[in-house]
């Protein structure tokens, strides 16, 4: 039998909020052995993995659990809860609540492990690991959720594209948009928004992709949905395919879109029966979101200090220049990227 490491003890931490939770837990959970960092992300919540003591293991059946630290008011446990269950109710994998103190901002749930498909992904296994995640994608968007969600709407989808200018351009680029320049991304952001809302609507988890898909049984286990919405149906694809943090090649991605596709018209979901409109759909939602991600990155190096997810705005910048580059709608675009590129000194370096 394999010997079990005994885990560091709790040790004093000068974090409010993690010693408030470490007291949370003492009340709620069998006696905890350790508790350590498990993950951050791109919002103010925290994820900490705790270790239960022997033999307080086997009666819980697992031998740890993930808390979370959610701290109000930038954040809401309650969103996380309720799709959860809406989530396990459709039958996907998502952790299981144990116990949970919405007005604090703390949650306890199951573990789903360490592994993400982002830290594992190679050429030998992706063919296996997407073809989960798109069964498991189906089967998201086949719930039924147009009254337990909020829509993606106009006003929601114009709020992230505002993120574009706001933080990239003005404060990434620190380029100021003439009066020009801002009437030609209206009108690009007009155009993109009259096919996202033109498309049938589902299930959207908003970032399904490889940080938030972890390797588990079943596969795939699914994390970071508390902001999921009901809009396009393309979304979930182009987040999972056009990833801003694992690249695939252009013929990889048009495999991988063909058998969702194939997959949803035999779920009888609402995609087109013609692929050609329904990959110009995915690439128009996909511009949608790359401004929108290129924003958000800006947002978290300059105004959250975190730095590292500017490595990853070429690769969203690729997306971007390529879809935009096929489609005489979105030439303007193209031409504001490339005058935003020539009139920025060091613009690659700052990328």
């Amino acid at each position: 039998m394999p010997q079990v490491p005994t885990p560091d003890p709790i040790s004093p931490t000068p974090d409010a909020r993690a010693a408030a939770l470490a007291q949370w837990l003492s009340t709620v959970a069998p006696p905890v052995a350790a508790i350590a960092p498990a993950s951050a992300d791109a919002s103010f919540r925290r994820y900490f993995r705790v270790t239960l003591a022997a033999p307080w293991r086997e009666a819980a059946g697992s031998m740890t659990l993930i808390a979370m630290d959610a701290p109000p008011p930038n954040e809401d446990c309650r969103p996380y809860v309720h799709v959860a269950r809406l989530m396990r109710d459709g039958g996907i994998n998502v952790p299981q609540i144990v116990a949970a103190n919405v007005a604090d901002g703390y949650l306890l749930m199951s573990d789903l492990g360490r592994a993400t498909y982002a830290s594992v992904l190679d050429e030998n296994n992706a063919r296996h690991l997407y073809a989960d995640a798109l069964d498991a994608l189906v089967l998201m968007q086949r719930m039924r959720c147009e009254d337990d969600l909020p829509p993606y709407d106009d006003a929601l989808l114009r709020r992230e594209l505002a993120l574009f200018p706001d933080w990239y351009v003005a404060r990434h680029l620190q380029r100021t948009l003439d009066a020009a320049e801002r009437a030609s991304l209206e009108r690009i952001f007009g155009v993109l928004l009259a096919n996202n809302l033109a498309q049938p609507r589902v299930f959207v988890h908003r970032d399904y992709h490889s940080r938030n898909l972890m390797i588990s049984a079943p596969n795939p286990g699914v994390l970071d949905f508390q902001d999921a919405v009901h809009g396009p149906i393309t979304y979930d694809l182009v987040s999972l395919l056009r990833d801003a943090y694992v690249e695939w090649s252009e013929e990889q991605e048009l495999d991988w879109a063909i058998r969702y596709w194939e997959r949803a018209r035999k779920a009888g979901l609402p995609v087109s029966t013609d692929f050609a409109a329904f990959w110009r759909d995915f690439e128009w939602m996909g511009v949608q979101r790359q401004l929108k991600v290129l924003g958000i990155f800006a947002r978290l190096k300059h105004r959250d200090g975190k730095a590292a997810y500017i490595n990853d705005m070429p690769r969203v910048m690729r997306y971007l220049r390529r879809a935009a580059g096929r489609y005489g709608e979105l030439e303007p675009l193209l031409a504001l990227l490339d005058a935003l590129e020539n009139r920025a000194p060091g613009f690659v370096a700052l990328l």
